[in-house]
Parts: structure tokens; C-alpha cells; sequence
């Protein structure tokens, strides 16, 4: 019976393993794959694109890599050391041959840790320069996308691409790949060490090892699902704070505080239960790996001083105390390792499926792009023309209908009509925000899809309803890109639009602070900075959307002498409900579900009695009306 006693017990363990295997699999079964409609990447693919980001700093990793041998080395000749002074204890105490042996210790622990603070110096810094690279490459690809696709992408979705997910991508440049690899290295010298050692106790520890490499592709498999909830659910919460926070106004204006808060709740709790869900995952992979190192140490315990107690030769090899003591060591040595590996195991698919979010972003390609062949403009006369213009923003629900006009250079346009006629779809298109599905849209001559899209945007300033101004300081606002302004350019900018009748009033002048969004500033002071911001930029076309909507009638004043000024700076396009406001337009152009009804003067349109007459006729009496109730 004893002969079979050892076959027994690894039988015995084996079998525990299985069960709690089995039981652990069906408890991580219930972890759903809750991921966006999204692509999901091979680690491969992951892997080959992020050490694309490393390739530029291949140095700093051989030097950290060699740096790593000389700190492999404790762990590697530590055990022997100790098993050697074991042994010199044990037979025939030398005091000559402990100080060295001690010396040798001590010298070796230096040496490892000067190199683990020049590994950890060398990583940070290099995983930092990776990490600005990262996030620069993913704003720099947002800005490049067209106005339709930022629609369709929520804002706080962008924001968590950006600062969360390279966050969790450093830790894989800072810490996980060198430390996987030293992992790797100890774990093969360990054995190599445990071989020359003792090969038949090194057979026994290796029993567990199948275990080790199951448990890692299983906690693999679950561990990328969990951290795409997490992910996923992140993202979720940070798209309705941004959209929340930004609306807070009208969530107290209409008493909606308690079901805005039921709602970031159930958010709340769905990224809580994702973040529990890794915890589960995690919890299960590391106990499971520390209970095949305690039973590896039972084993070695077993058969080490059962060999050494009654002198039995396992395979030959005999078994003595400093074995024991070296060999107890190296077992620590190899499951630290692959304790660690769960934790660096998680980081890694923690840095995985934040990789994925963000080639996901970085693999949308921009809707409205440069033309092979496109030219830069080196000036502008302001010549627009449209040739039988058809668009839609959804197939086959045309915004514009085979629209054609011309506008000559330095002349006023304004277009005319009722909400969802196209008149700001046609501003939008001559700026190439969008590309039409069908005619031509042509400036100076040139189809705009000839001409570089940075180039052609530089000679249009845009005015419009909504005037959005940066946080910083009322200078900064109004020079933008063009830093070489001096003060008394951004000054006489600022009276030739009427900005300086409340700028000159503020006590600290241009230096005046900006809040988000400009909320410090009323929406007629917001609009003629923005008409500031234009001038000093001197447009060949100037674009105005609804500029003079919601302002006050002093404010307004202000605004139509500085539109009278602005007109002899070049071609002018203007839409407004307000037909009062562009009696003195050239060319005024009545649009009707995507198609131009009537064209001309603000005198040949009221002379012809059409739609025009009708328009201008309804909003004169309402003003009439008013006029006569105050």
C-alpha cells in the first residue's frame, strides 16, 4: 500500500483540481460579452499595431532588457546561495566560506535592485513619450472627421478614447511586456536550475504546470469580457455626464433633477457590476494558482524528506537538506511568477480592450477627404457658384434638390425660407463640412473636391448663431490660429464690429477672462467677438447663420452697422428669418424643401407678389401688431 501512496495523493490533487476547475468554468459562464457593435481585434492584431507605437523607442527596450538579465540573476543563483550556506551549516562550518558565501548574497541583492530602479526609470519615461504619441494620434484623428460622423459620435465616448484608454495602454508599455518577459525568463531558468538539481523532484512540480496553462487560456477567454463591460460601461457614464452636465440648466428648469438621477444611477450600477464581474474573475484565477503552489510544496515536502529521512534515491538522485532548502526556493521562484501573471495577466487584457476602443476610432475613415490631386489656393476672389446641387444626409431623403445659383465676388446673398428648406445645408456645403452626392459646387471656377480643405476653409469666416468661444481670455478668442496679431490689430478689429463698446467697459480689457462655452458674456457680446474673431482673419467669403437671432434691439443696431462695414470686405452669405435684416442684400434667394423658389433683389421679389411678398408681408404685420400693443 505505501508503495502507491505517492501515485495516490498526486491523484488525489489532481483530481480536487478538476472539480474545483470544473465549478469555477461554470461560475465564470455566466459573464456575458456585453460589447458595442464594434469590431473585436485578435491580440495579434492588438499586439502588432501597439508595438508600432514602440518601434520608434526599440533602444530604451534593449537597454531595459539587458538591465532585466543582471536583475534575473538573484532570483536565478539566490536559492543556491542559500541551499550552499545551508549545507556549509550543516557538514563542516567554515567561517571563511559564510562570509563569502554571505558577501556574495548581499552584493547580488545590490546589483538587483539598482537595476529594478533603472528598469522602472527607463519604462515610465519611455511608456510616457508612447503615451502623448497615442493620444495626439487619436485627437489628431478626430479633428479630421467630418461633421457628420462627429455627430454620430457622443462626446463623452471621444473624451474617454482620448484620457482614459491610453491610460490603461501605459501600464502595458510601463510595466507588462518587460515584466512578462522577465516572468518568462525566471520561469525557464528556474527550471533549468530545478533540473540540474533534482530532475525527479522537478517532474513532480511539473505536473501542476498543465493546470498553470489551462487556468490561463480560461482566465484569458473571461478576462477580455469583463474588461470590455468595463470599458463599454465607462464610456456609457462619461457620455451622459457630458451631455448632462452641459444641460443642466434645462434639467432645473423643468424639475426633471430626481429622474436625471435614477437614470445616472442605473448607469452607475451597470459599471459597478462590471467592475464586480472582474473582480469575480480575478478572484477566481490567483487563489486557484496559490492552491498549485501549496500543493506543489506538499509534494516536494512528501517526497524530498521522505527520500532524505530514509535515504531513498528517487531516479539515483540523492536528496540532502541544502536540495530541500534550494528546491523549496525555486518553487517560490516559479509560482511567484505566475501569481503575478494574473495580475499582470488582467492589466494586459485591461490594456487590450482599451486598445481596441481606441483603433476602433482610429480606423473610421474620415467621411470628407483631400482629392489625390487637390491644390492649395494661394488667394480667393469669392466667386460661388452652384451647378445642379443634389444632398441628402440620409439616402434618398434629399435636402437639396438639383439647386443652381451664382454669386459674384464681394456680392451679398442671403437666403430665405422656412425651417428644413436647406439654407444652412447650403452654408455647410460650400465649406465642404459635407460632400454632395451629386453636381458641382465651384469656387473661383474650381470645383471645391480639386482644392485642399485646409486651404479652402482658410478664406471663409463663419458667423453664426450659436457663437462657441474656448475658455482662456477674450485675446485668445478672437486671434485663434493667427498668433502674430499684435493688440492694436485685435483693437481696431474689435471697433470696426463694435466689440470695444463693452470690451473697453471690462476691467481687465482683452484680458478679461472666458468661461466654458463663454457663459460669462451675453449672446449679442458672444456674437460680436465671433464677428471680431472673423474680421481680423480677413475672409474672401464671410458666412452668416442666423447671426442676429436672440439679441437684444441695442445689440442688433450694433450688428447691422457692423455688417453694413463688413460688406466691402468680400462675398458675403447670409441666412435669416429676419427679412428686415437683409432688405439691402444683392441677391436674395427663397428656397422650398430643398428646391429655389424665387431669386432677386428684396424690391424685384415684392414686385413679383410670390412667396416672397407673402413672407415678408406676414412678418411686417406681426411687427405691426407688436408695435401697436406696446
Amino acid at each position: 500500500m505505501h508503495e502507491y501512496l505517492p501515485v495516490l495523493i498526486v491523484g488525489a490533487i489532481i483530481g480536487a483540481f478538476t472539480i474545483v476547475f470544473l465549478l469555477a468554468y461554470a461560475a465564470l459562464r455566466r459573464v456575458k460579452d456585453e460589447t458595442e457593435k464594434e469590431r473585436n481585434m485578435q491580440d495579434g492584431e492588438i499586439i502588432r499595431r501597439l508595438l508600432n507605437y514602440a518601434r520608434p523607442h526599440w533602444k530604451s527596450f534593449v537597454l531595459v532588457f539587458f538591465v532585466m538579465l543582471f536583475s534575473i540573476v538573484y532570483d536565478l543563483l539566490s536559492p543556491l546561495i542559500i541551499g550552499r550556506i545551508q549545507g556549509i551549516i550543516k557538514d563542516d562550518f567554515e567561517l571563511k566560506e559564510l562570509y563569502l558565501m554571505v558577501a556574495l548574497y548581499g552584493g547580488i541583492l545590490v546589483v538587483s535592485l539598482i537595476c529594478t530602479y533603472l528598469q522602472a526609470m527607463i519604462l515610465q519615461k519611455t511608456g510616457q513619450k508612447i503615451l502623448s504619441q497615442i493620444r495626439l494620434d487619436v485627437f489628431t484623428h478626430i479633428e479630421s472627421l467630418s461633421h457628420e460622423q462627429m455627430n454620430n459620435i457622443p462626446v463623452g465616448k471621444l473624451v474617454t478614447r482620448v484620457t482614459n484608454d491610453p491610460n490603461a495602454i501605459s501600464y502595458m508599455f510601463t510595466n507588462i511586456l518587460v515584466t512578462l518577459a522577465k516572468n518568462a525568463m525566471v520561469i525557464v531558468g528556474v527550471l533549468g536550475a530545478m533540473l540540474m538539481l533534482n530532475y525527479a523532484l522537478t517532474l513532480v512540480v511539473l505536473c501542476f504546470v498543465p493546470f498553470v496553462v489551462l487556468f490561463t487560456v480560461i482566465f484569458r477567454k473571461f478576462s477580455r469580457k469583463v474588461h470590455r463591460q468595463v470599458n463599454n460601461a465607462t464610456t456609457d457614464i462619461n457620455t451622459y455626464l457630458s451631455e448632462n452636465l452641459s444641460g443642466m440648466k434645462i434639467t432645473q428648469i423643468f424639475n426633471r433633477e430626481e429622474r436625471k438621477m435614477n437614470d445616472f444611477l442605473s448607469r452607475s450600477r451597470k459599471l459597478r457590476n462590471a467592475k464586480m464581474n472582474r473582480m469575480f474573475v480575478f478572484g477566481i484565477f490567483r487563489p486557484m494558482v496559490y492552491m498549485l503552489f501549496i500543493s506543489s510544496n506538499l509534494c516536494l515536502f512528501y517526497f524530498g524528506a521522505k527520500g532524505y529521512i530514509k535515504d531513498i534515491h528517487y531516479f539515483g538522485q540523492v536528496i540532502d537538506s541544502s536540495i530541500m532548502v534550494s528546491f523549496y526556493m525555486y518553487i517560490s521562484r516559479f509560482f511567484n511568477p505566475i501569481q503575478t501573471l494574473a495580475e499582470q495577466f488582467d492589466m494586459l487584457q485591461r490594456s487590450f480592450a482599451a486598445a481596441e476602443k481606441i483603433f476602433t476610432i482610429l480606423d473610421m475613415e474620415p467621411e470628407v477627404v483631400d482629392e489625390p490631386d487637390a491644390m492649395e489656393l494661394t488667394g480667393l476672389r469669392g466667386e460661388i457658384e452652384f451647378r445642379d446641387v443634389w444632398f441628402c444626409y440620409k439616402p434618398g431623403e434629399w435636402v437639396l434638390q438639383g439647386v443652381s445659383f451664382h454669386v459674384e465676388p464681394k456680392q451679398t446673398v442671403a437666403f430665405v425660407g422656412s425651417t428644413g428648406s436647406g439654407k444652412t445645408t447650403i452654408l455647410s456645403l460650400i465649406c465642404r463640412n459635407y460632400d454632395i452626392q451629386k453636381g458641382q459646387i465651384l469656387i473661383d471656377g474650381i470645383d471645391i473636391r480639386k482644392i485642399k480643405i485646409s486651404s479652402l476653409r482658410r478664406y471663409f469666416g463663419q458667423m453664426l448663431q450659436d457663437v462657441f468661444l474656448f475658455s482662456g481670455d477674450i485675446r485668445s478668442n478672437i486671434v485663434l490660429r493667427k498668433e502674430d496679431v499684435t493688440d492694436e490689430e485685435v483693437w481696431e478689429a474689435c471697433r470696426y464690429v463694435n466689440a470695444d463698446t463693452f470690451i473697453g467697459r471690462l476691467e481687465n480689457g482683452l484680458d478679461e477672462a472666458v468661461r466654458e462655452r463663454g457663459n460669462n458674456f451675453s449672446a449679442g457680446q458672444r456674437q460680436l467677438l465671433s464677428f471680431a474673431r472673423t474680421i481680423i482673419h480677413k475672409p474672401a467669403v464671410m458666412i452668416l447663420d442666423e447671426a442676429t437671432a436672440n439679441i437684444d434691439t441695442e445689440t442688433e443696431l450694433l450688428i447691422q452697422d457692423s455688417l453694413e462695414k463688413m460688406k466691402n470686405i468680400g462675398t458675403m452669405l447670409i441666412v435669416a428669418h429676419r427679412l428686415s435684416t437683409i432688405q439691402h442684400a444683392d441677391n436674395i434667394i427663397l428656397l422650398s424643401h430643398g428646391r429655389i423658389v424665387e431669386q432677386g433683389s428684396h424690391q424685384q421679389l415684392l414686385s413679383q407678389k410670390g412667396k416672397y411678398y407673402d413672407l415678408y408681408t406676414l412678418q411686417y404685420n406681426k411687427q405691426q401688431l407688436q408695435g401697436g400693443g406696446r
